[in-house]
């Protein structure tokens, strides 16, 4: 999983660019705040980004309002680096949209854990994006198979636009979970006991 690093201290970057990698994260840093919120807002974006409180272009804090206020099924995960004893900017962040954050200087240690709570977050998300997407798909599904269909009283096709006509069972096949095995009533074994005959079929 990628994750943003958003950080104008270099020496905090770099230790922050030196750990992520071992623990299995891709990394995409920035120094400066505008620049981080910019590649968040792109298509494709990592799901997970570490912010600092304070950076030149953009806050922390101004960069989680901001992202909060675009529409998306799939919002990314924002831990605020703060410093110790800024108690006031930590509620700033939670306030303006932060999932979470982290005390400077940092724990190693809980600064993994944490990562992994984000990871599990956007894990959850996309597994529920998935459902979403399969229940619309299924809904659409529904709505076809309610519509009036014009099927035609002899072959019994179903006419799918004015110029095409489709066997019943592919159209079911094609828009329902239906599968499809083929016998014979007792009426219409009936009606054709001579062709059956002829090829040697007895009732």
């Amino acid at each position: 999983m990628r994750v943003l690093i958003a950080e104008d201290d270099v020496t905090s970057r770099r230790i922050l660019e030196g750990l992520l990698p071992k623990w299995g994260y891709a990394l995409e840093s920035f120094a400066r705040g505008d620049e981080a919120f910019a590649r968040l807002k792109q298509a494709g974006a990592p799901r997970i980004a570490i912010l600092d409180r304070a950076m030149p272009g953009m806050e922390g804090a101004e960069i989680c309002r901001a992202i909060r206020s675009v529409e998306t099924t799939e919002p990314p995960y924002l831990i605020l680096l703060t410093v110790q004893g800024e108690a006031r900017s930590v509620i700033e962040g939670l306030e303006s949209g932060a999932s979470d954050y982290i005390v400077k200087p940092y724990d190693f240690g809980e600064l993994r854990a944490r990562l992994q709570v984000g990871r599990r977050v956007v894990e959850l998300q996309e597994a529920l994006g998935r459902q979403v997407r399969e229940l619309q798909e299924a809904l659409r599904h529904i709505k076809v198979l309610q519509g009036l269909l014009p099927i035609c009283m002899y072959c019994h096709r179903i006419r799918t636009d004015p110029r095409s006509w489709q066997r019943l069972e592919g159209y079911l096949s094609d828009h329902a979970d239906v599968t499809f095995t083929h016998g014979i009533c007792p009426d219409c074994f009936d009606k054709q006991q001579d062709e059956f005959k002829k090829v040697g079929l007895t009732p």
